[in-house]
């Protein structure tokens, strides 16, 4: 039986692999963090949802989470000759386009409802990933139905927050008042 990489070879694919993907998706997470975050005074003068978790949680899970998706990611890739390999690579790509726009979106832009739309389309889209994934390799599948969970969880958050602020959040948040002196005429 003659083979194309040996187990070894096929090893440091993943390896490589995943030195490329983990620190990329860490990297483009951090990006899109950048350019919105819950520190602002708009986001602080919202009312929360009961479901809230502590906001510390964001940063662990999504940290976690980033990693995971950066080894299933390295699963698939270093799956040389599987069917579907590019195809799942490639909806993996188009799919992360939506979370990464959802943090700008939701804290930088202060557009709930858009940010509602944009999460659930990470949400469908990651379906059809988790879908491709398993059937390249069922470990990266697995590995994304955390993931899976987390954007489902944040759809849900993202909509409780609009139920709390139907109107969008304060159009004052930072408290600043404009003050006039009327003086004698």
């Amino acid at each position: 039986m003659q083979t194309l990489a040996s187990k070894g070879q096929l090893r440091a694919s993943f390896v490589r692999w995943a030195l490329f993907l983990v620190p990329l998706v860490l990297l483009l997470g951090y990006v899109s963090g950048e350019f919105g975050g819950s520190d602002t005074p708009w986001f602080a003068a919202l009312e929360k949802p009961a479901i809230y978790p502590p906001p510390a949680v964001f940063g662990i899970v999504w940290g976690v989470l980033f990693v995971t998706i950066g080894i299933a990611g390295a699963l698939v890739g270093s799956a040389w000759g599987a069917r579907g390999r590019l195809l799942a690579l490639g909806a993996f790509a188009v799919h992360f386009m939506g979370p990464l726009a959802w943090t700008p979106v939701f804290f930088g832009l202060q557009e709930m409802q858009v940010a509602l739309g944009i999460i659930a389309y990470s949400g469908a889209s990651l379906v059809l990933v988790v879908a491709l994934y398993w059937r390249v390799r069922r470990s990266a599948g697995i590995l994304m139905l955390p993931y899976l969970a987390w954007v489902c969880f944040a759809g849900v958050l993202n909509y409780a927050f609009i139920v709390e602020n139907p109107d969008g959040g304060p159009a004052n948040p930072d408290g600043a008042v404009q003050r006039f002196e009327l003086g004698e005429s």
